[in-house]
């Protein structure tokens, strides 16, 4: 069993009682739109980190983070991407990358600010927008998630509110 953790749109925002919710998981994964590389130099002092770059992210952070990563971790097959659309409505990388492997069992991404968990019945798998942790955006609750993955399985979600957008 594998705990994650899953955060995204941090537009160079860090919260710090991240640490805490995040101490009991093996991995960080941020789903881009890091905003400024000391993000994820400080991610990398609590845990291991996976991250894919956003739309907004330049320089360093597009250098050392692709924008896809497929992640195969307890017998699941994740895709971490920072904007993929929404169920029934993929953009066409998320389309091609469904046809390409022969099973994505989970879709992590970011992009939208709005969380989301979701199973989608046409593609068989698990849709995760962790929501934005970040200060910056139009979302009103910074949040993020963290889950366990265990033989094919996605379980034990859990939620954390980090508090409205503009308190901080």
């Amino acid at each position: 069993m594998k705990r994650i953790g899953v955060l995204s749109d941090t537009h160079g925002y860090l919260d710090l009682n991240l640490k805490s919710f995040f101490e009991d998981c093996d991995e960080i994964w941020h789903a881009g739109d890091i905003g400024d590389i000391q993000v994820m130099d400080e991610l990398k002092t609590w845990k291991p980190v996976r991250a894919v770059h956003g739309n907004i992210d330049g320089g360093i952070v597009k250098i050392s983070y692709p924008e896809i990563e497929v992640i195969e971790i307890e017998k699941t097959r994740i895709l971490l991407i920072h904007i993929a659309g929404s169920i029934g409505k993929y953009n066409k990388k998320i389309e091609a990358i469904l046809e390409q492997y022969m099973k994505i069992n989970c879709i992590i991404c970011g992009h939208s600010h709005i969380l989301k968990v979701q199973y989608d019945k046409t593609h068989d798998l698990l849709y995760i927008n962790p929501g934005a942790a970040g200060k910056h955006g139009f979302h009103h609750m910074r949040t993020a998630l963290k889950f366990d993955v265990e033989n094919n399985n996605i379980q034990n979600l859990q939620l954390i509110e980090l508090g409205k957008r503009g308190q901080l």
